[in-house]
């Protein structure tokens, strides 16, 4: 395979975490080529997107470096700056303060149409080679690199390949990697609702025996909710008529900001767990939730799959696979039994994740008071980074807990 020719990097994938990946390895000099099945509706500030993310304060980092995230901010991204969760059960609040981290937020609640809307406007300058509509039909691989074959007939051959495709993965299964999954047998019902009082750009969760119940700043007075419900449940409330619904909701949070009314469709997603076995096969690589789907009230998805793409280098945030340069030879060919599973702590989160949802209050609330279940912000090394060993001195999952909160995401 001629090096003339061949690409640095092919992507399969241009969601969130996808395109991010590709800005990201052409800012650091490679060349990259992304793949996507169809190119993603224009954002419209008047139709808000039901699919909402907390983001983090280091993937705010991450895409401000990139130069993305001024076009986003300028468009729509609300800040919260207090997080407060509480369990029907009883007990006093948990209260977060950006105050108390010596920050202006926690946080910014961001649609997912948004984000993938800036990110590929920026896709042409970087000098990404976009391929779309196209899917994957083949894959091919070696020592020396990878081949992939697609829908329109096209062939690409690049040093390495990223799966950044999906829960549901073509590159994923085409390389071989096997998944765990598990069902929760709940759905997340979403919408925008208005309150009666301001939401103090905060926040919300409670707590309550049929699963959270969470209520994301978007305006003053406008919250995204993320009501987890077991199936039935969440076929009977989305069946309700609005007024119901309203009643049904306000009752659920405890009437904390008054009267909720629906301010746009309803719809629902189901949740579960999914973890890839390993992160690598040969010269492919899972990101994002080719590689981890988790549920929601960890706040981790999309924040997961962005420190996927992030490595924090003496302060500097640059791509994980920008290592690509000095490590072709070595990272791929790395006994990944010995670090495929280490890379983002995602068993225990996995875990975590299983305590709060089997409704055992007590545990739950147990396991938030030690900060876990939260998706506290981490100081996450890149894939690659943590295959060749740099995180030895940072505990046996590299990766180690800061001061700084997210609160909900799910990412493609």
């Amino acid at each position: 395979m001629s090096r003339r020719t061949r690409l640095d990097v092919a992507i399969v994938g241009g969601g969130v975490v996808g395109a991010a990946c590709a800005l990201a390895l052409a800012d650091a000099g490679l060349s990259v080529a992304l793949v996507e099945g169809r190119e993603p509706a224009p954002w419209q500030a008047a139709q808000p997107d039901l699919r909402v993310f907390a983001f983090a304060a280091d993937n705010v980092q991450l895409l401000n470096r990139l130069g993305v995230w001024p076009a986003i901010a300028q468009a729509r991204a609300w800040p919260y700056r207090r997080m407060q969760v509480w369990d029907a059960a009883g007990g006093e609040d948990l209260l977060f303060d950006a105050d108390r981290f010596g920050r202006r937020e926690l946080g910014y609640i961001v649609e997912n149409g948004l984000l993938q809307d800036r990110l590929w406007a920026a896709l042409p300058a970087a000098g990404v080679q976009l391929h779309c509509p196209a899917r994957v039909e083949a894959l091919e691989q070696d020592e020396d690199g990878v081949r992939l074959r697609l829908d329109d007939g096209r062939r690409l051959e690049a040093a390495l390949a990223v799966a950044a495709d999906g829960a549901e993965s073509t590159l994923r299964q085409l390389a071989g990697i096997e998944v765990e999954k598990h069902d929760y047998h709940q759905r997340g019902v979403v919408a925008y609702v208005d309150s009666d009082l301001p939401n103090q750009a905060t926040a919300w969760q409670r707590f309550l025996p049929t699963g959270p119940l969470a209520l994301l700043p978007v305006a003053e007075r406008r919250s995204s909710i993320v009501w987890t419900l077991p199936e039935d449940e969440a076929a009977r409330v989305l069946a309700l008529d609005e007024d119901a619904f309203n009643r049904e909701l306000t009752r659920a949070f405890a009437a904390r900001l008054g009267e909720l009314r629906l301010a746009s469709p309803r719809a629902a997603f189901p949740l579960r767990r999914q973890l890839a076995r390993h992160y690598v096969a040969g010269r492919v690589l899972a990101l994002g939730d080719a590689a981890h789907v988790v549920h929601p009230l960890a706040g981790q998805g999309v924040n997961l799959g962005l420190r996927d793409v992030a490595v924090d280098r003496g302060g500097r945030v640059a791509a994980g696979a920008q290592l690509l340069c000095e490590l072709f030879g070595d990272v791929l060919r790395a006994d990944e039994d010995d670090h495929a599973v280490e890379v983002l702590d995602l068993e225990d989160a996995g875990e975590r994740v299983d305590l709060l949802r089997v409704g055992d209050d007590e545990v739950a609330l147990r396991d938030v008071r030690r900060g876990l279940g939260l998706g506290l912000d981490r100081d996450h090394l890149g894939v690659l980074q943590v295959l060749r060993g740099d995180a030895t001195d940072r505990g046996r999952h590299g990766c180690r807990e800061k001061e700084g909160l997210a609160f909900f995401g799910q990412n493609r």
